[in-house]
């Protein structure tokens, strides 16, 4: 598998928009992805700051 790129606000935020806005039936949206990006996210935040 290749390397992957920390997941940021802007990301989290696009999913979250996308997944749980524009279609909350989605796949994406009922799977709880997007919780789990802004969660990545708030993570990836604390480890900069650190």
């Amino acid at each position: 598998m290749g390397k992957s790129t920390p997941m940021d606000r802007e990301s989290a935020d696009r999913i979250s928009s996308s997944a749980a806005e524009r279609d909350p039936d989605s796949p994406t949206a009922q799977s709880g992805f997007d919780e789990r990006a802004q969660d990545a996210a708030d993570r990836n935040d604390q480890e900069d700051d650190e």
